[in-house]
């Protein structure tokens, strides 16, 4: 017969479980040796920082480099100088803002948006063998709480941005 605790299990236990998974789920995407699969296998060869870029453009209308640095939380000269050897390689190009004729967005080109066609392509492969035994409800299922999930991190980490660092109590100590 079941006891209580076995019934249940902590919420605390799982959002750890569930937050081992990500790392090890990030940590094994990110790995330079599925970057170098993802290159031989859509016939490209950018460098991991340029490929990344080149997907978060394709999945989006056309950013301000600014907003493209902030959404991968790295330096604005980092993006820079990525946008810069895409544009250089064809990839991309810089069109004004439609809102604002000062800025720039970065837009793909047709050689770029067949780039990122092509690693979307191999990533979703790579996904299909991962997920082959899955039925396809569990798929289903799988895909809104991962994008619950995506939204609900937005929504926190917009709001922890917004709200400042946080409060400390008055009896802890700085160190």
């Amino acid at each position: 017969m079941p006891t209580p605790h076995s019934v249940a299990e902590p919420a605390s236990t799982a959002l750890t479980e569930i937050e081992q998974a990500l790392t090890r789920i990030t940590y094994l995407a990110g790995r330079a040796r599925q970057h170098e699969r993802l290159m031989a296998e859509s016939g490209l060869t950018l460098d991991r920082a340029a490929a990344t870029i080149l997907t978060h453009i394709a999945g989006s209308d056309p950013p301000r480099p600014g907003v493209l640095a902030a959404r991968l939380s790295v330096e604005a000269s980092h993006v820079t100088r990525q946008l810069r050897q895409l544009e250089r390689a064809g990839y991309v190009v810089r069109v004004p803002d439609p809102d604002d004729g000062r800025a720039q967005r970065v837009q793909l080109t047709e050689t770029g948006l067949v780039a990122a066609e092509r690693m979307q392509e191999v990533r979703r492969r790579g996904m299909e063998l991962a997920l082959s035994a899955w039925p396809a409800g569990e798929l289903r299922q799988l895909a809104g709480f991962l994008r619950r999930l995506l939204d609900d991190f937005v929504t926190h980490t917009e709001s922890d941005l917004d709200a400042g660092p946080p409060a400390r109590d008055a009896g802890e100590r700085r160190t």
